[in-house]
Order: C-alpha cells, then sequence, then structure tokens
C-alpha cells in the first residue's frame, strides 16, 4: 500500500507545484513564463524522483507506468492501482491548486483556467490532431528517456531522477507553444474536470496520446535495451 500512497503523493506534488507555476507565472505570455513552468514541472519530477523513487519508482504519471507494465518491470495488478493513485493525487493537486486560485482571484492573471488545464482544438489553438500527434511524439521520447536512465543494466543510477527531470524541461520548452504539454493523462484529467469546456471536451487527446506514445517508447526500448544486452552478452 505504501507504493500506491507514494505515487499519489508524488503525483499531488506534481500537479499543484507544475500547474501552479503554470498559473502564477500566465504561461504562454511571454518566454519567461514558459521557462519558468518547464522547470517548475523538471524539478518538481527530480524532488519526487528522490523523494518517493526508494518507494514506488516514482512514476507519477500513467503513461510512464504503461511503458514499465509493457516492458516487464511492473505487473498488471501494480500498474492498475498505480494509475488510480495518479488520478487520485492528481486531483488533490488539482483541489488545492483551486482552493488557492479562486479564493485569490485578483493575484492571478491565468486566462481561461485556474488549475493550469490542458487544451486544444478550440478558437486560438492547435487543432485536435495536432495536439494528439505532438502529445505522441513528445511522450514517446519522455517516456523513452525514463525507460534507458532506470535500465537495471544500462541506466543512469542514481543520476536517473536528474535526467529525467531534465528531460521533462525539454519537452516542456518544445511542447507548451502547442498543447501546453501534457504527457501525463493524469496530470491532464483532474485540472479538466475542474476547468470543463474545450480542457473537458480535448481531453481524450491527454490521455490516448501519452497512452500510445508509452506503447511506442516501451516498442523502441525494447529493440534498443535487446541490443545493449546483446553487444554485453557478446563481450
Amino acid at each position: 500500500m505504501k507504493k500506491y500512497l507514494a505515487e499519489m503523493v508524488g503525483t499531488m506534488v506534481l500537479v499543484l507545484m507544475g500547474c501552479g507555476t503554470a498559473v502564477s507565472l500566465n504561461c504562454g505570455a511571454d518566454t519567461a513564463s514558459v521557462v519558468g513552468t518547464a522547470f517548475a514541472f523538471g524539478l518538481a519530477v527530480v524532488a519526487m524522483a528522490y523523494t518517493i523513487g526508494g518507494v514506488s519508482g516514482c512514476h507519477i504519471n500513467p503513461a510512464i507506468t504503461l511503458g514499465c507494465l509493457l516492458s516487464k518491470r511492473i505487473s498488471a495488478k501494480d500498474a492498475a492501482l498505480y494509475m488510480v493513485f495518479q488520478v487520485i493525487g492528481a486531483f488533490i493537486g488539482s483541489a488545492l491548486l483551486f482552493l488557492i486560485t479562486s479564493q485569490c482571484p485578483d493575484a492571478f492573471d491565468p486566462g481561461n483556467t485556474l488549475t493550469g488545464a490542458n487544451a486544444c482544438g478550440g478558437e486560438g489553438s492547435v487543432s485536435l490532431v495536432a495536439g494528439l500527434i505532438v502529445e505522441i511524439i513528445l511522450t514517446c521520447v519522455f517516456v523513452l528517456v525514463v525507460l534507458g536512465t532506470t535500465d537495471e543494466n544500462k541506466g543512469a543510477g542514481n543520476f536517473a531522477g536528474l535526467a529525467i527531470g531534465l528531460s521533462l524541461v525539454l519537452i516542456h520548452f518544445v511542447g507548451i507553444k502547442y498543447t501546453g504539454t501534457s504527457v501525463n493523462p493524469a496530470r491532464s484529467i483532474a485540472p479538466a474536470v475542474f476547468e470543463g469546456g474545450q480542457a473537458l471536451n480535448s481531453l481524450w487527446v491527454f490521455i490516448v496520446g501519452p497512452f500510445v506514445g508509452a506503447a511506442l517508447a516501451a516498442c523502441i526500448w525494447g529493440v534498443i535495451g535487446c541490443c545493449c544486452k546483446c553487444k554485453n552478452e557478446d563481450k
């Protein structure tokens, strides 16, 4: 049970700090807000990786959990419960953020969201298809980094958390302009429920995209990882 609770707490922190920064900085208004938001998400992952990594592995993302399941690093039961508790944690983080922002409306200029919700397909945003493609590609890259850096044979060891966090920063730099960058279904589900409107209407993009990207990453690492093991065995 401890690992499930760890995933819940970790995801709560990720959503609260990452989305909270996006709201506070009015992300997308200028370059500084994009950089700040990107680093907030990355630093939240780094912090949680070294806080709960030893308990649950610090997935805090259903897409990562799916990648680990397809790579046979986690059982189906654990994967399902990880995802459930990740979503619960995301709702707690979103609820706390909504409580803060709704009580201090004059302190923020969040545009059309108080919880950092992702959205696409609406006026002034990329199409649903474009958003789906962006989320698939970026999630694939992100989960591939996770699978590679945490591999027991070729991974980065204690530096894995830092590498994963920095890769999330990089991915946000690329994706914020297009989709707000999700690459994490839990991170998008909870804020969208609080926001409603187009965020809720386009939510499927931020669920399907990351899951497809994670599956692709697992396939890619299955080939690359196998090649690495074969080379080691030959030596």
